[in-house]
């Protein structure tokens, strides 16, 4: 469907020179102004409803940052029409909330895969389908996180679209279905719960272009209910960083 004459993007507002073929996806609008400070001569590009863009280089690579607001519907369209306009590349940076005992505050959780408790992948792929990161992407990112000395995790996610459906279980109308699956991912090793890794995993599958996650652990529910030390860390400096040299050695591993 062809939504402009001049080949700007329905949602997000952009052209296909606007951006780079490598993009980094925060939730946060407000968080694109920090990851474009890393970029060499980073020019705002695009501001459109949750959608904020930066467009600068890495290592010589025109490299994009678009927000994508919170949770999968809107993740999945940021990643939709970015690819649209020639993007291959994308890395998720965001926060989460650790549910593996081993994962403390302010540690960093590389996802490798997702548990598809959200709405939105299903609208792509049946259920059995699993969502999965780029190994390349992941490999990339867990490399950037040892270079910078970061306490990392790998492996799985569980990805929701109620915030309080998690924080606050008890009190839905199926409080009986959330707390007994979260018992579940408790006991398969699930490291931490975040809202967008399973919806860009499943759409980057159906694109065929690549993506991965890290993310700053902000906290840890099953530390507080053991009294075990859970300070809230809201300072996503590391995660971005660790962002920033995935991107980076994925601009080299491709240069080569």
């Amino acid at each position: 469907m062809k939504y402009s004459d001049d080949g700007r993007q329905y949602h997000i507002g952009l052209k296909a020179e606007d951006i780079g073929k490598y993009v980094i996806l925060p939730g946060d609008p407000k968080r694109c102004e920090k990851i474009a400070a890393y970029f060499e001569n980073p020019k705002k590009v695009g501001d459109r409803r949750e959608f904020v863009t930066y467009t600068g280089f890495l290592n010589g690579e025109k490299v994009s940052v678009t927000s994508t607001g919170i949770g999968g519907p809107s993740a999945a369209i940021a990643m939709t029409e970015l690819a649209k306009l020639g993007a291959h590349t994308f890395v998720r940076v965001g926060t989460c909330g650790g549910i593996d005992l081993d994962v403390k505050s302010g540690d960093i959780v590389i996802a490798q895969a997702a548990i598809r408790a959200e709405g939105t992948s299903k609208e792509y792929a049946p259920i059995e389908f699993p969502a999965v990161a780029d190994f390349g992407v992941t490999v990339a990112l867990k490399k950037g996180a040892e270079a910078l000395g970061a306490k990392d995790h790998v492996g799985v996610v569980q990805c929701k679209d109620s915030f309080y459906g998690q924080h606050e279980a008890d009190s839905m109308p199926v409080s009986y279905e959330l707390t007994n699956k979260w018992e579940a991912w408790k006991r398969l090793g699930t490291l931490a719960s975040e809202m967008e890794s399973a919806a860009l995993f499943v759409v980057a599958s159906f694109l065929k272009v690549r993506v991965g996650s890290c993310f700053l652990v902000v906290a840890n529910q099953e530390r507080e209910k053991q009294n075990l030390p859970n300070p809230v860390i809201h300072d996503t400096d590391l995660a971005i960083r660790v962002g920033i040299e995935g991107l980076k050695n994925l601009i080299e591993a491709d240069k080569k």
